[in-house]
């Protein structure tokens, strides 16, 4: 007869909330890898695809986008400026406003490599079928709306 483990069972919730996050770890860390390939880092990658994709924004809204605070955006946002990917522009109706914008060598560049970089992210989540893929979406967009509805306020 096995010995009895005093070892408490995981909870379905803990098993999730651990698969999740080592799941997320390791597609995170190859597609990090895949980034830096570029000379640049995963915020920096997250503001110049933002841009690429749609266009000049208010520095405060890319913050938001891609959920990063404004002092870290504003030290992204002058590294992409030294290396001439990006550049600000006041905004003409609120001069307190300051947009970020991609310049034409940062345009050049993602254009260059963000169909690599997509093919880097299909191969990280090819252990799911397109359908399993389309599920965990869904599952995961359920669990993400429902913890920002009912933890984003600090008790």
């Amino acid at each position: 007869m096995k010995p009895m483990s005093n070892r408490p069972r995981r909870t379905p919730s803990l098993a999730l909330f651990i698969v999740l996050s080592r799941a997320y770890n390791w597609v995170n860390a190859h597609v990090t890898r895949d980034i830096r390939r570029y000379g640049l880092n995963p915020t920096e990658f997250g503001i110049l695809e933002l841009l690429y994709h749609q266009g000049p924004l208010p520095l405060q809204q890319i913050g938001e986008k891609i959920l990063i605070s404004s002092g870290n955006i504003t030290y992204a946002v002058d590294k992409l400026e030294q290396k001439q990917l990006l550049m600000r522009q006041p905004s003409p109706q609120d001069k307190r406003v300051t947009f970020a914008e991609i310049t034409p060598q940062g345009h050049e560049l993602l254009a260059a490599i963000f169909p690599q970089h997509e093919e880097v992210i299909r191969a990280a989540v090819s252990g799911l079928t397109p359908e399993e893929q389309a599920q965990a979406i869904e599952l995961l967009k359920k669990l993400g709306l429902y913890a920002q509805e009912h933890f984003s306020r600090e008790p």
